[in-house]
């Protein structure tokens, strides 16, 4: 039952508690707790037959109390408050930021929960829902009516909600209309508990769509990867230090419009850098030393492994070059170091040198200068005047294990060592490495020799010694080559040509070019490589480049001297690995420019496999030549101080004539 005026029976009587004795008002209590169980079903939620529909005005349910409910209720004259237009949210999208859908569904629950919130607009939208607009301020009984009138019959509730538009287009029918619609479904079926309504979790209405445009390549997408351990770490810091939106990556990925995902920006979130987030207990609890081979938070682990290299392979580039004893060095390194093609840098830079100049700081010097900051000197060895140098990118001097050297000497009555060899080894990640620079014993005929030279190096060459092998069942005491994972032996072997210097410079002038396929018929190292007489299990890449050997020095003619040394390919990089496919050779070709010996340098570039390893090794603990670095690193800024000021006073100069 219910009034003329839309509102129910019962209500009346609650409001009218003062007038009337209390056993008519425990009565009516009665009578409204049963039929708000019966339509709730015995579960206390509340039931609605039919939905009401978009256009449907609620006219009815904010009408004014009626007269004589005016007459028993105090109300203070105020000023008119309408409702706030509700601010309606959509469904959060993979774009958006975890930490703004947590913050906006939070601060909904505590304001539809709280019923002193009323800055909100979601407290505005429950005011607007739960009791109609009235010019004074209701009492704590009127307020129970409201409530009350909620749990009446289906058909008071059709009535209130579906009743018919009195007010045409007014604008508080209009705000009515809007909540009625918006919010409707969500108080429809949900639970009140002490007349308070909560809302249940939003589900989107159907499946999210699949990202379809994303540019992070895999190199992105996994490098700075979040722990397994740590992947919680986002929620705690949320909570603790409410900051993660301020992170680096966030907000210039997100400032600067770039199209992004959420596994791109995920990998690189942190709260304080750019850098793993770690725990204070994973701290106290982890091991470094562990020697597992796929423990969690190895320093030499894949996991690790794959943040620096995801596919796995690392870029070398390896160079030999006679240097003649020459003290002048070139003016510029870049064309030798530095190639154009291909366009970027490598990771690691390994320099033999033989008969290397006297001042042996200088050349090293000069190639810090060269390599510039992002590059450290490893390591560097002498043996005589063969020198070696190995340059790595500072980022991973820390995954290199101790560095080693050995040398071997095959000329001995000789007081100057000209003739041997120098080898070093150290482990990188998982992967063992062994550089050997040499210098074979010369002369057009003497083949046997320098295959003498070769064995007494493999047998002779004592590596390694501290740092242990990765794979000691597939090694031989009896050659140092079969003892590491990925050998390069570079350096001038001094193999000639078999053919007198007029058909060879007759081939040369004929294919000026790079098809020296002519040539490599009569070269003598080709030929006991295919016999395996010398450099067993090494392969060479294929040569695209003039003969090294013998120039007239600052010239690009071969030898023109009273000698007339036949043109030969003395200077080569060859190199072998225990596992098929490790090493794949890039680039092989010489550096014309570089003119002060009679040999020109040669060099290659190679892209090769690397394992993780354990970290059970001896490490190098990230040690450096560092006053090599610094000195080389002034020598480059001073150098661009002064290509600046040359071109500022070559701009600022000018030439005036008077006539």
């Amino acid at each position: 039952m219910s009034t003329p005026n839309g509102f129910p029976q019962h209500s009346g009587a609650c409001v009218t508690r003062s007038t009337e004795g209390g056993a008519v008002q425990d009565l009516h209590a009665k009578k409204a707790g049963k039929a708000a169980k019966k339509e709730a079903g015995g579960n206390g939620v509340l039931t609605f037959e039919d939905p009401p529909s978009v256009g449907t005005s609620l006219n009815e349910t904010l009408k004014l109390l009626p007269d004589e409910l005016k007459a028993n209720t105090k109300i203070k004259s105020v000023t008119p408050r309408p409702p706030r237009k509700p601010r309606l949210e959509r469904a959060a999208s993979l774009d958006e930021k975890s930490w703004r859908r947590w913050r906006r569904f939070r601060t909904s629950q505590e304001s539809l929960t709280d019923p002193n919130e009323t800055s909100s607009s979601n407290g505005s939208l429950q005011e607007a829902s739960l009791s109609p607009p009235v010019r004074g301020r209701a009492s704590p009984c009127h307020q129970c009516c409201q409530q009350n009138s909620l749990h009446s019959s289906p058909d008071a509730s059709e009535n209130s909600l579906m009743g018919k538009s009195r007010g045409g287009t007014s604008d508080l029918g209009k705000r009515a209309s809007e909540i009625s619609s918006a919010f409707g479904g969500l108080l429809r079926g949900k639970a009140f508990a002490g007349g308070k309504p909560r809302l249940s979790q939003i589900m989107p209405a159907r499946p999210l769509p699949p990202m379809e445009l994303s540019v992070a390549s895999h190199t992105l997408r996994t490098a700075n990867r979040i722990d397994s351990d740590c992947m919680d770490y986002r929620h705690y810091s949320q909570h603790k230090f409410g900051r993660v939106s301020s992170s680096l990556s966030d907000t210039r990925l997100h400032g600067n419009g770039m199209v992004y995902d959420n596994c791109s920006t995920d990998s690189m979130k942190s709260t304080f850098s750019l850098l793993t987030p770690i725990r204070s207990k994973d701290v106290r609890s982890r091991s470094y030393l562990e020697g597992s081979l796929l423990a969690n938070g190895a320093l030499l682990g894949a996991e690790e492994l794959s943040k620096y290299f995801p596919d796995r392979n690392i870029g070398i580039f390896v160079a030999t070059w006679n240097m003649q004893g020459q003290k002048e060095l070139p003016v510029n390194l870049n064309d030798f170091l530095l190639p154009t093609d291909p366009d970027y840098a490598q990771d690691m830079y390994v320099i033999g040198v033989q008969e290397g100049c006297p001042d042996r700081r200088e050349w090293e010097i000069r190639l810090q200068e060269t390599l510039g900051p992002h590059y450290v000197m490893l390591y560097s060895a002498a043996h005589g005047v063969l020198y070696m140098s190995v340059f790595i990118r500072r980022d991973l001097i820390w995954f290199c294990s101790e560095v080693e050297y050995a040398t071997v000497t095959t000329r001995i009555v000789s007081q100057i060592k000209t003739k041997g060899a120098l080898g070093i080894c150290f482990t990188f990640f998982g992967t063992s490495f062994l550089f050997i620079t040499s210098h074979f014993t010369s002369g057009d005929s003497k083949v046997n020799e320098r295959k003498l030279d070769y064995n007494k190096t493999i047998q002779a060459l004592t590596l390694p010694k501290n740092v242990p092998d990765t794979n000691p069942y597939r090694s031989s005491s009896s050659d140092v080559t079969t003892r590491f994972d990925e050998v390069f032996w570079f350096g001038d072997f001094n193999f000639r040509l078999n053919k007198d210097r007029e058909t060879v410079d007759s081939i040369l002038n004929q294919n000026p070019e790079t098809d020296v396929s002519k040539l490599l018929a009569y070269d003598q190292l080709t030929s006991e490589m295919s016999r395996g007489s010398i450099f067993k299990g090494f392969q060479e890449a294929a040569i695209h480049f003039r003969p090294s050997y013998k120039f007239d020095i600052g010239k690009d003619s071969y030898d023109t001297t009273s000698k007339q040394r036949t043109p030969s390919y003395t200077d080569r990089v060859v190199y072998r690995s225990r596992y098929k496919d490790d090493i794949h050779a890039v680039k092989y070709s010489s550096c014309p420019v570089i003119k002060t010996s009679d040999h020109r340098p040669v060099f290659a570039l190679f892209r090769v496999k690397v394992r993780p390893g354990r970290d059970n090794i001896p490490l190098a603990a990230g040690q450096f030549d560092r006053e090599l670095y610094l000195i080389g690193i002034k020598r480059r800024i001073t150098r661009e101080l002064q290509k600046r000021q040359e071109q500022k006073d070559q701009k600022s100069s000018s030439v005036c004539s008077v006539s």
